[in-house]
């Protein structure tokens, strides 16, 4: 006697096999139809970045339609270059030195905030003399020559000092108990200490009245073509600064040490701990908060712009609040 046939299994297996043709396709079309871009970071990977990191392994540029790829920078990185020649579609900067190449004639528009305050400064020696701007009168500072900041300092506060060119080093921390250095406090801090030397101080620009930004930047034909993606990078970028500095940043430095493998999470907690409290992304002003994440003020621009005609570096009527920036892309 034969064993009874199943005659609905052929066609089921077919429905099935059709079914996964059509998933995978449709997984396949998703995939293609995500808008590519990359990103140009102006440093090495570290917390800094650490809500773009965020946006990207929680997902939150692919649930905007993009595929973005980071690219970490360093001391050789050639950012501006990198933008001017369009192999990348978007850089971070800090809004200074934008203003300078954007009156230059580069064709570049900063459109949104990384941090509300440039987190550059000069870090003192625990056992240095020196305590205020007022006190680095014929003090010689580790710094880059042509950071504006010195300039400013120099006239705002009647001061003679020199500077020795920036090596990236903190060697003179473990050595001198005179050191001055440009650096990032979110940063170079945790590598003096891990290094053997005292926790060092900090003189902050904000605290001079110098309010530069950590910047994103684009071509301004890249911005005229692709407005909507630019809005949904930044809606993810806010999402992802948010969610890194209130929730879990974990992803976040996952995707960090495998960018560079340098990163501890020690050093990492310690990095955003120190951008919370001083409020870098959320901003120190009235209206700080998680609703000031990436938002720009033409105004500060305006002021920022007022003092680098003032001080020579920035030819005055070259560029305008309205010309450097745009609030078009913000949320």
């Amino acid at each position: 006697m034969n064993a009874p046939t199943n005659k609905s299994a052929a066609p089921k297996v077919f429905r099935l096999a059709r079914l996964a043709f059509f998933v995978v396709g449709s997984l396949l079309a998703a995939e293609k139809s995500l808008f590519k871009i990359s990103v140009q970071l102006d440093w090495i990977a570290e917390p800094e970045h650490g809500g773009i990191y965020q946006a990207q392994a929680r997902g939150f540029f692919r649930e905007e339609g993009l595929d973005v790829t980071l690219l970490p920078g360093g001391p050789a990185a050639h950012v501006k270059e990198d933008l001017l020649a369009r192999r990348v579609d978007i850089i971070q900067a800090d809004s200074t030195n934008t203003l300078l190449q954007q009156a230059e004639g580069l064709p570049f528009i900063q459109f949104a905030a990384v941090f509300q305050d440039d987190p550059s400064g000069i870090l003192v020696a625990a056992d240095s003399a020196v305590q205020k701007f007022a006190d680095l009168q014929g003090k010689t500072i580790i710094a880059r020559p042509e950071w504006a900041f010195l300039r400013f300092l120099q006239k705002t506060y009647q001061l003679k000092f020199n500077v020795v060119p920036q090596n990236f080093s903190v060697a003179a921390f473990l050595t001198g108990k005179e050191a001055l250095q440009q650096g990032y406090f979110i940063a170079e801090p945790y590598h003096i200490v891990h290094a053997g030397g005292k926790m060092p101080r900090f003189l902050s620009t904000w605290d001079a009245g110098f309010r530069a930004y950590a910047v994103l930047v684009t071509n301004k034909k890249y911005a005229r073509e692709h407005p909507t993606e630019l809005r949904a990078f930044v809606r993810a970028c806010a999402r992802g600064w948010q969610d890194y500095l209130a929730g879990d940043p974990a992803p976040a430095h996952a995707a960090l040490k495998a960018a560079n493998p340098s990163n501890t999470d020690e050093f990492m907690m310690f990095s955003r701990q120190r951008i919370i409290e001083s409020k870098l992304v959320t901003g120190r002003d009235r209206e700080g908060g998680p609703l000031n994440i990436v938002r720009l003020d033409p105004g500060r621009y305006t002021v920022q712009i007022a003092q680098l005609e003032d001080l020579g570096i920035l030819a005055k009527g070259k560029v305008t609040a309205a010309s450097a920036m745009t609030t078009e892309f913000l949320p």
